[in-house]
């Protein structure tokens, strides 16, 4: 299962998460999500869980606990919607008189 993480120090570190999740189980992954042009973190991230009710543990045990001076937000992760058009911009084509 994979849980999203939010509403964390900007400081935190994967170990620190893997420590604090892999008190209610198996950990198969940790990603904090990082801001492209600085490589500083964003506040949140995600942890895989293998074991749903492991998982659900976690959930049960961190979600709304202080962890390093923030109150964590920790809820089962949703899919990433799916970007229309490809992700490319608006489509071109040699047609110029078409009215926006």
């Amino acid at each position: 299962m994979n849980l999203y993480v939010g509403n964390m120090s900007y400081d935190t570190t994967e170990e620190e998460l893997l420590t604090a999740f892999g008190q209610f189980g198996e950990v198969a992954n940790v990603s904090l999500i990082k801001d492209r042009f600085t490589g500083r973190s964003r506040g949140f991230g995600f942890v895989e869980m293998p074991n749903a009710t492991e998982a659900q543990a976690a959930i049960e045990g961190l979600n709304g606990q202080d962890f390093q001076e923030r109150r964590l937000t920790v809820s089962e992760a949703r899919p990433k919607p799916a970007r229309e058009g490809g992700g490319r911009g608006r489509e071109r084509s040699g047609d110029r008189d078409r009215s926006w």
